[in-house]
Formats: structure tokens, C-alpha cells, sequence
């Protein structure tokens, strides 16, 4: 009775945890370019970065991760079958990799709070595609479950990595010429 209202929980949550670790890294990239400004405009502009990061980080997108999982629990607890098929296997070896890619964000956020971060804005560009690849790699598996391939799947995400990275490429020479 309850079970889509558990879902569409979990899901909200998984959107805004996203959300926040799409935008960290993006607070990252001006924090490290705020460096390279004039004394002055990077005395204020630092500081308001590292607080909008914060409030992001401890506000937004650690609730939602906590509260997206506590929700999939729940939902697996209704659902226990899941557990015995294989997309869900690998679904949630995609997850734990996007907890670890999360705690590794945190111990990021944690130098830039401590203004101990030594990233270049490339670094924090291409870390910021991770989070994306992982997204693609979960959606797909939970639509289309078992009607597709793993190799075509895995094939699609290296596809897709090559394109970001490309994009990031391509940021780099426009800037550059800028």
C-alpha cells in the first residue's frame, strides 16, 4: 500500500543528494580559481565559498544520501526478491562505488575547509564527471533491469566518459583562447 509513496521518497532523496554532489565540485573549481584572483576579491570570495559549501555539504547533500539509502533499505525489505537478481547486483556495486566516490568528495571538502586542497580546476572538472557516469550507470540498470547487456552497458559508459572528458578538452581550449 505504502510501497510508491517509499519509492517516490527514496527517489526524491537520490535527486537531491545528486544534486549536491554535482554542485560541490563545482563550489571546488571557484574556490581554487578565487585563489588566483587579487588578494582582495579572493579574501571575499573564499570565505563565502567554503560557507556556501558547508551549508550544501552538511544541509543538503549528506541528509539526502543518508535518508536516500534508509528509504532503498526500506525498500528492500519490501521487496527481497531484488536481492536475488542480478541487476540489483550490480546496481548496488554501482551504489557502493557512489558511496565511495562521496566519501572521497568529503575528504576533499574537508581540505577546502581547512584551505589545505592543492586540486588544479582540471582535477576538479574531470572528479566532477564521476558522480554523472555513476547517475547513467544506476538509471540504466534500474529501467532496463535485465533487457540490457552488460557489455553493451559498460561499452555505453566508457562512450560516455570519453565524451565528458572530451567536453572538459575542448572547456580547456576555448578558455584558453579566452
Amino acid at each position: 500500500m505504502y510501497y510508491n509513496y517509499i519509492k517516490a521518497l527514496h527517489l526524491i532523496f537520490v535527486i537531491t543528494w545528486f544534486a549536491g554532489l554535482f554542485y560541490i565540485p563545482r563550489l571546488f573549481i571557484y574556490h581554487i580559481e578565487a585563489t588566483k584572483k587579487p588578494k582582495n576579491e579572493g579574501d571575499v570570495l573564499i570565505p563565502q565559498f567554503k560557507l556556501m559549501a558547508k551549508r550544501l555539504w552538511y544541509i543538503i547533500t549528506w541528509p539526502s544520501a543518508i535518508l536516500a539509502t534508509l528509504f532503498a533499505i526500506w525498500l528492500l525489505f519490501l521487496m527481497p526478491s531484488w536481492l536475488a537478481q542480478s541487476w540489483m547486483h550490480i546496481k548496488l556495486t554501482f551504489v557502493l562505488l557512489l558511496f565511495l566516490y562521496h566519501i572521497r568528495t568529503h575528504q576533499m571538502f574537508i581540505k577546502f575547509q581547512k584551505d589545505e586542497a592543492n586540486y588544479s580546476s582540471l582535477f576538479m572538472r574531470i572528479w566532477n564527471e564521476g558522480a554523472t557516469i555513476l547517475l547513467f550507470a544506476i538509471i540504466f540498470l534500474i529501467i532496463l533491469k535485465d533487457s540490457f547487456h552488460w557489455i553493451f552497458g559498460l561499452t555505453g559508459l566508457i562512450g560516455l566518459a570519453i565524451v565528458l572528458l572530451l567536453g572538459i578538452r575542448l572547456y580547456k581550449k576555448i578558455k584558453k583562447k579566452e
